[in-house]
């Protein structure tokens, strides 16, 4: 079973949740529908990965986003996360009416950060992500949709949590293709200051 890691320990996750469609920029830049209600989907303990992968028969796509461990079902620690997304079989999956899971919760989906505690309103904190040193994506929790609380207290109503499992956010628009060898850095903000960073590379096979 895969782990991630907590304030300089490691913790078992069963399992992610995530959020789809929750800032309006990304919808747009999508050409979807804004949701009347949160888009919930799950990715399990197999997706949790400290590489992003590069596949070179399917489209892959990045998506930063702001994440949360949860511990005692609440919200305990925040990360940051990238989501893969096999852009062209989602797309293809959607036009028919399909669940997304063969299009988003594949083996090594899922890439983290470090987690660490945060004592700030969790409307100011702030996400960004570089590749190659460019500045890509910008996300803010107030600018969401469904906040992380309120989405926590929806899963709540229908899904039990485990000391470990973690949510993702949803990402702001900027998403877009990973190519091999690409660098990744992300960065969780509490207004300017830097809670956690996380670094990584593309596979280039």
């Amino acid at each position: 079973m895969k782990s991630i890691k907590w304030n300089g320990k490691a913790l078992f996750t069963s399992k992610i949740i995530c959020i789809g469609r929750n800032y309006v920029e990304h919808i747009q830049e999508l050409n979807n529908e804004v949701p009347e209600e949160p888009i919930i989907f799950l990715k399990p303990n197999s997706a949790i990965s400290s590489e992003i992968p590069f596949c070179n028969s399917d489209v892959l796509h990045y998506e930063g986003e702001i994440s949360f461990l949860i511990i005692d079902s609440e919200l305990r620690g925040v990360g940051f996360g990238i989501d893969i997304t096999k852009r062209e079989l989602q797309a293809k999956l959607k036009s028919k009416g399909l669940p997304w899971e063969r299009a988003k919760s594949f083996d090594n989906s899922a890439i983290f950060s470090e987690f660490m505690p945060f004592n700030c309103d969790i409307s100011e904190l702030r996400m960004e992500l570089f590749i190659n040193d460019n500045l890509v994506q910008i996300g803010r929790c107030e600018l969401m949709l469904n906040q992380p609380q309120q989405i926590l207290n929806e899963v709540k109503t229908f899904l039990s949590f485990e000391d470990g499992d973690l949510l993702m956010c949803g990402t702001p628009k900027g998403s877009g293709p990973i190519n091999p060898g690409d660098k990744f850095i992300g960065r969780i903000f509490d207004k300017e200051k830097l809670i956690v960073e996380g670094s990584w590379h593309a596979n280039q096979e």
